[in-house]
């Protein structure tokens, strides 16, 4: 499955709407994302979002779609 992550780039600040960025990957669960996403980088993770169907389509037209490999 794929997944869009959306975190803010520092956890020591507070979080703001204006710094919230994504990145996409592939998991076999949400909590696996997470996981990967914790383990590998030191973002606050807001929000993790499954990606399927046209939804998925979606987000893959888009420039910024790329799938993040750890």
């Amino acid at each position: 499955m794929i997944y869009k992550v959306l975190f803010q780039a520092d956890k020591n600040q507070s979080p703001r709407r204006e710094a919230t960025k994504s990145i996409y990957l592939e998991a076999d669960s949400a909590v696996a994302a997470r996981q990967l996403v914790e383990d590998n980088t030191p973002y606050n993770i807001e929000f993790v979002q499954e990606l399927s169907g046209k939804h998925l389509a979606f987000e893959e037209e888009s420039e910024d779609f790329k799938l993040t490999e750890f």
